[in-house]
């Protein structure tokens, strides 16, 4: 084993070495599903993702087949009757890309990974502290220090990728016959577009989505509950459960808040995190309590009345 002398890159590895007798000095980046330990030598990554860490990877997950179920309603809308059998065809593209993931990733053939654990923000950007010991020749020690969580992922989209290539325009020539010729495949091509999209943000902002996508998803799941309902013009139960779909969307709001809060807590003490749990539902109905005080035309009318 190579020891190291001190390095600020979790990937480098520089020590001596003897040689025919002689110290000789050798430094490199270590070998991809390895990082340096605390004496600062190559070390096999063997421990298995902390839940933060299949947390972030499930949200990862998540990302394409939301984006795919929005473009996919974006487009059908009440022209076509297949939107539901396309959103679950874009829930099997992603579920069978996320299980051929875990098998081709070490160990392979099982559906669990080895990792190294993430220490800190640096690990995910190996390739910003390449040292100069002499100030002159810049050694690179660009690797996967947070291995498999960088390359996964991309990993993942890649077999999103295809399998919507193979799948959904077969699918939706058979099936989207109350669209136009021109409408049928906007939501393939609208994917088009979002991979690379998700591809670069994993690639430049991986790191920070790491640490931040507890509260992206809480104030996205915030947001788009409040659109909804005001687009839909929900202001009282009775408006929320007139149709299933509304339901449906509901509840979908809730499972991703609920993630979001148990993303936080991490659940380190159940006794403490679990009755957070219990906050769900009250974005939905704060909105439906407050919804009759907002109401643009009651408000336009009490400011001619000089209220």
């Amino acid at each position: 084993m190579v020891v190291a002398m001190s390095s600020s890159c979790p990937g480098l590895y520089c020590g001596r070495l003897m040689v025919n007798g002689s110290v000789e000095r050798e430094c490199g980046v270590c070998p991809r599903g390895e990082r340096t330990n605390l004496q600062k030598a190559c070390e096999r990554c063997t421990e298995s993702p902390e839940l933060y860490d299949w947390l972030y990877l499930g949200f990862m997950a998540m990302l394409p087949l939301v984006l795919h179920w929005f473009f996919i309603e974006w487009y059908s809308g009440k022209k076509s009757s297949s939107a539901l059998l396309q959103h679950i065809t874009a829930m099997v593209e992603c579920g069978v890309s996320a299980v051929v993931t875990l098998l081709v990733t070490e160990p392979i053939g099982l559906l669990s990974i080895r990792s190294c654990r993430v220490q800190m923000l640096s690990d995910w950007y190996t390739m910003l502290y390449n040292p100069s010991p002499d100030y002159v020749t810049t050694m690179h020690c660009t690797q996967e220090a947070v291995y498999p969580l960088y390359t996964m992922v991309l990993i993942y989209y890649a077999f999103c990728l295809v399998l919507m290539m193979l799948l959904r325009p077969l699918l939706v020539k058979k099936i989207a016959c109350g669209l136009g010729k021109s409408d049928r495949l906007k939501s393939v091509y609208a994917a088009l577009y979002f991979f690379p999209v998700l591809t670069v943000l994993q690639a430049v902002g991986g790191g920070l989505l790491y640490y931040a996508f507890p509260y992206i998803i809480l104030v996205l799941s915030l947001v788009t509950l409040a659109v909804y309902m005001s687009a839909s013009e929900i202001q009282s139960l009775k408006n929320l459960i007139a149709k299933k779909k509304r339901l449906v969307v509901l509840l979908s709001h809730w499972i991703i808040h609920a993630y979001g809060i148990i993303s936080i807590s991490r659940l380190d003490k159940l006794d403490q995190d679990l009755p957070l749990l219990a906050l769900v539902p009250g974005p939905a109905l704060f909105y439906l309590l407050t919804a009759k005080f907002t109401e643009p035309s009651r408000i336009l009318s009490e400011g001619a009345n000089g209220h």
